[in-house]
C-alpha cells in the first residue's frame, strides 16, 4: 500500500475567534476576512478551537463555515480545524468533511462529557474515529486541555495511539499550562509534533524541539509571535518572549474570548466583533476601558486589520 505523505504543521496557529451576527448566527464573511489577515501574518488557522467558541457551534454550522472559508479562498492546507466532540458520530462527520475539503490536520479533543474515563476508553474513541473516517490523508493533532475538558490525554495514551496509528496521530497541543508536562512529551516522543497551548511557553517549547504554539493571543498578535518562532535562536529571543508575556499579562486579566473580540473590534473599527454567543457575555464598559488602557501602555497595534 502506498503511504500518503503529508507535511506536518509547525509555527504559529490561531484558534480563530468566530464572529456572530445580530441573530447570533456565525458570520462567514467576517471570519474569512479575519483568516486572510492572519494568514498574511504567517499564522495558521486552528478554526473551531476553544477561543473560537467551538463548543457553542453545531456540527452543521462548522461544516458550513469550513465550506465558506474554502470557497472564500482560504487555503485548507493552512487549516487545522477542531473536530473533537462528545458524540462519536459528530466527531467522525466533521473530521471526514475536513479531510475531504483538504485540511492538513484535525485538532481533536477527547470526548469530554464523562469524567474519570480510562485510557482504554479514550483509545477506543480515537480509534473509532480513525477507522470510521478511513482516509489515509487524516492527520490528528490531539488536544490536551484538562483545565477545561477535565479529561486528560496521558503520556501512556499518546504512546499507544502513536504505536497503533503512527501515520495518523502525529502531534498534540498541550494546553495543560504545565511546562513539566510539555517537556515530558518532548522528551518521551522525539519526532512527535508538540505545540504549546500558549505563547508564554513558546521559547521553551522550541528549545526542547517542539513545533510552535497554538495560542489565543495569536488572534491579535500573530506577527510578534511568529517573529519569536523564526528568531528563537537569536540573541534577542528572551526579549521577544518577554514582550509576548507582557501582552499576555494584559489579556488574561479578562475573560479571554470577549477580550480578544474587544481588541479586534477596537482595532478594526468594527463593533460587530464584540458579540459572543451565550452563555458568554461581552466585556463591560469598565473592562473595556481597562483593557484598552493596558494595550495602549504597550503601544499595541493591529496593522492591516480592516472592518
Amino acid at each position: 500500500m502506498t503511504r500518503v505523505i503529508t507535511m506536518r504543521f509547525s509555527g504559529i496557529l490561531s484558534p480563530v475567534i468566530t464572529p456572530f451576527g445580530a441573530d447570533l448566527r456565525p458570520d462567514a464573511a467576517r471570519l474569512a476576512r479575519q483568516c486572510h489577515w492572519l494568514l498574511s501574518r504567517n499564522c495558521g488557522l486552528a478554526v473551531f478551537g476553544t477561543n473560537s467558541e467551538a463548543n457553542s457551534l453545531s456540527v452543521e454550522e462548522k461544516i458550513e463555515l469550513l465550506d465558506a472559508l474554502v470557497e472564500a479562498g482560504v487555503d485548507p492546507a493552512r487549516m487545522m480545524p477542531g473536530t473533537g466532540a462528545c458524540a462519536l458520530p459528530d466527531t467522525v462527520r466533521l473530521t471526514a468533511h475536513a479531510v475531504k475539503r483538504g485540511c492538513a490536520g484535525a485538532l481533536m479533543l477527547p470526548p469530554f462529557y464523562y469524567k474519570g474515563v480510562s485510557d482504554e476508553g479514550l483509545f477506543r474513541a480515537y480509534a473509532e474515529v480513525i477507522e470510521r473516517v478511513g482516509d489515509a490523508r487524516l492527520r490528528i493533532y490531539l488536544y490536551h486541555i484538562p483545565p477545561i475538558a477535565q479529561v486528560p490525554i496521558t503520556l501512556d495514551l499518546i504512546e499507544r495511539l502513536i504505536a497503533a496509528y503512527p501515520d495518523t496521530v502525529v502531534g498534540i497541543k498541550d494546553s495543560s499550562g504545565d511546562w513539566d508536562n510539555t517537556q515530558a512529551m518532548l522528551e518521551r516522543f522525539p519526532g512527535f509534533t508538540v505545540f504549546a497551548g500558549s505563547e508564554s511557553f513558546l521559547l521553551r517549547t522550541l528549545r526542547g524541539g517542539g513545533a510552535g504554539c497554538i495560542s489565543a493571543a495569536a488572534n491579535i498578535n500573530p506577527a510578534a509571535i511568529h517573529r519569536l518562532y523564526t528568531e528563537w535562536q537569536s540573541p534577542q529571543a528572551e526579549a521577544l518572549q518577554a514582550d509576548l508575556d507582557s501582552l499576555r499579562g494584559v489579556m488574561q486579566k479578562f475573560p479571554m474570548i470577549p477580550a480578544l473580540k474587544e481588541a479586534v473590534a477596537h482595532y478594526s473599527g468594527d463593533a460587530e466583533w464584540r458579540r459572543v454567543r451565550p452563555p458568554l457575555v461581552e466585556l463591560s464598559e469598565d473592562q473595556r476601558r481597562e483593557l484598552h488602557a493596558g494595550l495602549s501602555k504597550l503601544e499595541f497595534t493591529m496593522p492591516g486589520l480592516v472592518a
